[in-house]
């Protein structure tokens, strides 16, 4: 059999078992630069990209290295899109929705209030039409995308007073994670967008009111419990964070078939990894945190419900007015009302019922 047509038919395990590490070992060595948008502290997603490359080494018996830095260390956090686009580095990892301000469309390829879950994006990402939709608006920014990681549904954010309606976001400076800032604006509030690395400072400082950034784990170890004592819930504008790792496309087209599959393998592991790693470390941090004084709040139900209602009003306008939201929201629309018929039956019911059970 010819050999690509055996990789592509046995997978990595079995290209391993027959035998053919030595034709992979005569691959050229390949040397990548990606630039994250997240600080090194943060193993969950930071790591994602630090397992991409580990794994990519792993799958090239280290022809294929990829070195991981830090947002700051090449690159500000939120210019990995113009590093990757420019060629300055060939990959970045990052959250879409930091770019929103060069096209909306961006945000749909992470998470947009009210969207996907983590569940419902992988199915849109691998078996509809997500990948193919997004990486069609990604070419025109050079760019080749894969999903690289997902947080799950995010907790609502710390914040230094209690919100007792929608009426009490009105004025409050939070640091909020990019595209969701426009649905709080609409409540009144005041969207800061700052890296992660760079939030505690401000919270400490009393520069922002309120803060959001993932989940009990993440927020523990950057100590925004020191500073702020309400936690609320559920962070409504990420049902699940989609992370991406971005690709130059020359640097992508340069590649043979071999470590074009690499890439993808290894982006894939780390997306199921990242998510799991999340699952696993955020309820033992979220009993941490409450024991220490956190406040756990749920968000009112009138702050629910308009916010709901501003993002879809936004939406609308957004389909209106830009043709690359409107070709990508059409299809994610569509594919999210479907899930969530399906999921009521399925999954929040038997959630539902095991989270009412003394186990």
């Amino acid at each position: 059999m010819h050999r690509r047509a055996l990789i592509s038919h046995a997978g990595i395990a079995g290209v391993l078992a027959a035998g053919l590490a030595p034709a992979v070992q005569a691959q050229p060595l390949v040397r990548w630069r990606l630039a994250s948008s997240f600080p090194k502290s943060l193993d969950t997603i930071h790591g994602a990209a630090a397992v991409f490359a580990h794994k990519v080494r792993q799958l090239s018996g280290g022809r294929f290295d990829v070195t991981v830095h830090a947002a700051g260390e090449l690159m500000p956090a939120f210019g990995v899109v113009d590093g990757v686009q420019r060629g300055q580095v060939e990959a970045a990892h990052t959250a879409p929705y930091y770019f929103f301000d060069k096209d909306e469309t961006f945000a749909i390829g992470g998470a947009i209030p009210f969207g996907l879950n983590s569940r419902q994006m992988s199915a849109w990402t691998y078996e509809g039409n997500g990948l193919k939709l997004m990486r069609e608006f990604y070419a025109g920014y050079d760019i080749v995308s894969f999903p690289c990681g997902n947080t799950g549904a995010q907790m609502g954010g710390w914040f230094r007073q209690e919100i007792r309606s929608a009426r009490d976001l009105d004025g409050l400076k939070v640091r909020i994670g990019g595209f969701a800032g426009k649905v709080l604006e609409r409540l009144g509030g005041r969207p800061q967008n700052i890296p992660g690395g760079e939030i505690y400072l401000a919270l400490e400082r009393g520069s922002i009111d309120a803060a959001e950034w993932i989940g009990p784990y993440d927020d523990q170890k950057l100590g925004f419990n020191k500073v702020a004592p309400y936690y609320y819930y559920p962070g409504w504008w990420e049902g699940g964070l989609q992370l991406d790792l971005y690709v130059n496309r020359r640097a992508y087209d340069a590649l043979s078939p071999e470590y074009k599959a690499f890439v993808e393998l290894a982006s894939t592991f780390a997306h199921v990894q990242t998510q799991a790693k999340y699952d696993v470390k955020n309820p033992g941090a979220l009993k941490q945190l409450v024991a220490a004084g956190a406040r756990l709040r749920p968000f009112p139900p009138d702050l629910m419900s308009q916010a709901f209602r501003q993002a879809i009003a936004l939406y609308d306008e957004l389909s209106a007015r830009n043709p690359n939201w409107r070709k990508v929201y059409a299809d994610y629309q569509r594919f999210r009302s479907e899930q969530n018929v399906w999921f009521r039956f399925t999954e929040a019911t038997f959630d539902r019922f095991m989270q009412s059970q003394k186990l």
